[in-house]
């Protein structure tokens, strides 16, 4: 069902465009436009966004997935629930909820100057830290659930060994926790990196004008320019990239020697 779509995206990408909008001719000046400085920092700042929502959501997922297994069997499913219901909510509403929080006359500002830490309200919104923040609030259960699967199908007996054998916490983890659940963080890391490489509505919404993402980017060439074929070129080049983030995950698993 994707082959035709992705047909005709890498068709459109080969088509020059006259100055009238019409199409016609055969044309690689859409892919070498697209490695032009301008794009390409736009490239990069996508790329900056996906690899900061990464990290910070597999620092934040561990333990989020170890207090998870922690929990007695009723409160487990609980907190589970807490987790994974959100995510179920559209993004739109997500990313209007922090406008609500963020903005200048919203809650935090609110409640920092009524607690005195604040005598003017400050701007959280429209630049690169909210756009993050909303990024690892919206991606971070697809982190913390496939890590919590890894974490539960652990041999325990083993980290006990390591703990009576006299390796300390961070020992046990990177020996021991980490090698059985590299599984579960190849999953979370592709499930998070992914979208939000290609992540459109929260950039547009929190990021301002100055933050443009490659999906607002391509939005623009579309909408705005009305340029296909060089939209559909940032498209393909995009789709290569995250095939390329894919295969590298996918060799820096199967490069593991399991555990005996």
């Amino acid at each position: 069902m994707c082959i035709a779509p992705l047909a005709v995206v890498a068709g459109y990408s080969v088509l020059a465009i006259s100055p009238d909008g019409t199409l016609n001719g055969f044309t690689l000046t859409n892919y070498a436009r697209a490695f032009d400085p301008v794009y390409l920092s736009v490239l990069a700042y996508s790329a900056k966004h996906a690899f900061f929502t990464t990290v910070i959501s597999l620092l934040i997922g561990y333990p989020c997935a170890f207090a998870l297994r922690s929990f007695a069997p009723r409160w487990r499913i609980i907190a589970i629930g807490i987790i994974v219901v959100p995510s179920w909510l559209n993004l739109l509403v997500k990313n209007y909820a922090w406008i609500v929080l963020l903005r200048r006359e919203g809650v935090v500002n609110t409640a920092l100057q009524a607690a005195g830490v604040l005598d003017a309200p400050i701007a959280l919104l429209f630049n690169d830290k909210a756009v993050l923040l909303a990024l690892i609030h919206s991606y971070l259960p697809f982190m913390i659930m496939p890590l919590y699967a890894a974490i539960d199908r652990m041999d325990w007996s083993l980290v006990e060994a390591a703990r009576d054998l006299g390796a300390r916490p961070w020992q046990q983890f990177r020996q021991v926790i980490l090698p059985q659940t590299r599984a579960g963080a190849a999953v979370g890391i592709a499930l998070v990196f992914i979208p939000t490489l290609g992540a459109f509505v929260t950039a547009e919404l929190l990021g301002g004008s100055g933050n443009m993402m490659v999906a607002n980017l391509i939005e623009n060439q579309v909408v705005q320019v009305r340029n296909w074929p060089f939209a559909s070129a940032l498209s393909m080049f995009l789709i290569v990239l995250v095939l390329l983030a894919i295969v590298t995950l996918h060799r820096l698993h199967a490069d593991r020697e399991p555990l005996p």
